[in-house]
């Protein structure tokens, strides 16, 4: 399995992530990108040492998500649902490569199943009413009688995406160590839970 992690300039978390996940034992090839990355820049310094503090490195410099990439990859694992929106405006073809590492850990298929099913049954009775009201109404108006005849299902979804864990991975670029160590802890404990997934998906 070739995995792909992401993030900004690829000079923080999905540098790490890389190193990371390159220590544990697995039988995933992986590589790390950045969706604005600048050519050849090097590990920020403060990635680098708290990696060094596990006894890690990371020896590569920053690439840039471009096709050949994403073609290679099996898996886009983005540190941010920001970072996957963006993937999938740029580069519609391979959407359904995209997640964030934490949502492909953590959330389970019927879960995001689960809410997909109530977004489209909220835009079904959303074009529904649509269709049926007069045209005279204010947009204010329009606004006040769609949330009124949509609360139901808007609170379904409120509710469900409440049940979801946080799916974004804290950026610590520009701050001290401490935030980097934070976030270090924070892959690494991902990371690990990614690793028994992939392991129980080989057996």
């Amino acid at each position: 399995m070739n995995i792909l992690f992401v993030c900004t300039g690829n000079t923080c978390r999905s540098p790490m992530a890389e190193a990371l996940m390159k220590a544990k034992e697995h039988d995933a090839e992986i590589k790390s990108a950045g969706i604005f990355a600048g050519a050849n820049q090097p590990i920020a310094t403060n990635a680098a040492e708290v990696l060094k503090e596990l006894g890690l490195t990371f020896d590569n410099t920053s690439t840039q998500v471009d096709e050949e990439l994403l073609e290679w990859a099996d898996v886009v694992l983005s540190m941010t649902e920001s970072h996957k929106q963006t993937l999938a405006l740029q580069y519609p073809e391979f959407e359904d490569k995209f997640f964030t590492l934490k949502e492909y850990v953590y959330i389970k298929e019927d879960q995001w199943r689960h809410l997909t099913d109530l977004y489209a049954l909220l835009e079904e009775k959303r074009a529904w009413i649509l269709s049926q009201v007069e045209e005279d109404l204010s947009e204010a108006e329009l606004e006040e009688h769609l949330l009124k005849e949509l609360a139901d299902e808007i609170d379904a979804i409120r509710k469900a995406e409440q049940e979801l864990p946080n799916l974004n991975i804290v950026d610590p670029y520009g701050q001290n160590k401490d935030v980097y160590r934070r976030t270090r802890d924070e892959l690494d404990e991902t990371i690990n839970a990614l690793v028994k997934k992939l392991s129980s998906k080989n057996k």
